[in-house]
């Protein structure tokens, strides 16, 4: 059972065909989609279809670019309230791409600690957004003693990414590497150990002018298994197996 670790499937480009998203997503061997969100309207959507669909495995976070203090306090007491409903917080982390002035970037980093404090206290997983920022949010994850980690369409180099590595962290892989050099380098050095797949729907597709969906994710998994040698097969098991240790999901 392939699990896609990161998709927007409450994204309202959806809202017209999402039953034949996750037809197809099933057919393409799709277990289960950790539904993530940007904030508390993404937050209650997840939750509404996961009660619909059994394979919609729901998250909440706040996207690192609200830099917004009482919405972060928001969001942390609708995980609380919601704990038992929830399989991660997420998204969250830190966006330096976005965000370039120094005072701002202090307060994303003020938020994203208080969300892996969230984690810590909940044991939920912490599915991060890391842009232009991996070394960044790499050692605020070290630093805050984190260790249920995804560290999602990670953008750094491989010598960023091993600390996060030697911690237990884990790495997911979208469809864009197939025209992604720095993913390509990326999964090369890193373990298949650490490596999950996800698709970032409506994002990070094959193809960048159209519209990515989660039955994508076995174009990561055949991407990895042609960089590594391996068979597809394989790279099915090691990233399902990575994906149940990191969330908790029986088989």
């Amino acid at each position: 059972m392939l699990i896609d670790t990161h998709a927007h499937i409450c994204d309202s480009v959806f809202d017209a065909d999402r039953e034949q998203i996750l037809e197809r997503a099933s057919a393409a061997g799709i277990g289960a989609i950790i539904a993530v969100g940007e904030n508390i309207d993404d937050a209650e959507k997840n939750l509404h279809l996961a009660a619909q669909h059994r394979m919609i495995l729901p998250a909440a976070g706040l996207y690192p670019t609200f830099l917004d203090l009482n919405l972060a306090a928001q969001m942390r007491d609708f995980i609380r309230k919601n704990r038992d409903r929830l399989k991660a917080i997420g998204e969250v982390g830190l966006d330096y791409w976005m965000v370039k002035d120094e005072a701002d970037r202090e307060t994303q980093r003020e938020i994203f600690r208080s969300f892996i404090g969230l984690s810590k206290e909940l044991d939920l997983p912490v599915n991060v957004h890391s842009r232009s920022a991996g070394r960044y949010a790499v050692a605020v994850l070290l630093e805050s003693g984190s260790s249920r980690v995804q560290l999602h369409a990670f953008d750094g180099k491989a010598g960023a990414a091993m600390p996060a590595v030697e911690a237990g962290f884990f790495f997911s892989v979208p469809p864009s590497i197939v025209r992604s050099e720095q993913k390509q380098k990326l999964v090369k050095q890193l373990p298949l150990t650490c490596l999950l797949v996800e698709t970032d729907s409506p994002v990070l597709g094959p193809s960048p002018h159209e519209r990515n969906e989660p039955a994508n994710a076995i174009i990561a998994v055949k991407s990895i298994a042609e960089l590594k040698g391996l068979s597809e097969e394989e790279v099915i098991e090691a990233v399902t197996e990575n994906t149940r240790k990191l969330y908790g999901i029986e088989g």
